[in-house]
């Protein structure tokens, strides 16, 4: 009688062979799914703010070619709209990014930054570039 259950068992474990590595295939797999997601979700946070912080730069960069006397003599004009994302695109374009003015009158400039990075994991499912972009106002401030 005990070997009929030693042989049956014996057949049952010849059934079973290989079948570990299917679970541990499936499990690399989905670890390396969750890794792109948190890896790449912690890339694309952090190239958000600095497609803002670079925006908010840029934003007082163009603020600042405002004519001072104008602005003093209460004439408020920012730069031309062509000017002014002329002047956001010089500065961006050093922190490697594009930017333009959405806006611009009176003393205010506000200006758009889009930043495109390569995420790491997520290219083994088709990601092969993300784009952000961020938004910030500054204002000409007359100084006292």
């Amino acid at each position: 009688m005990t070997t009929t259950i030693l042989q049956r068992l014996k057949a049952r474990l010849r059934e079973d062979e290989g079948s570990g590595a299917l679970y541990l295939i499936f499990g690399a797999m989905l670890f390396m799914l969750f890794a792109s997601f948190v890896i790449d979700g912690g890339l694309a946070i952090h190239q958000r703010e600095k497609a803002a912080d670079i925006a908010e730069q840029a934003a007082r960069y163009t603020a600042n070619q405002i004519d001072s006397a104008s602005l003093r003599a209460g004439n408020l004009s920012v730069p031309a709209n062509p000017a002014c994302s002329g002047y956001a695109q010089s500065f961006a374009a050093q922190a490697g990014a594009s930017a333009t003015c959405t806006s611009s009158g009176g003393n205010t400039v506000t200006v758009e930054v889009q930043l495109t990075y390569q995420p790491i994991l997520m290219r083994l499912l088709g990601q092969t570039s993300i784009t952000v972009r961020g938004n910030a106002t500054a204002h000409a401030v007359q100084e006292q």
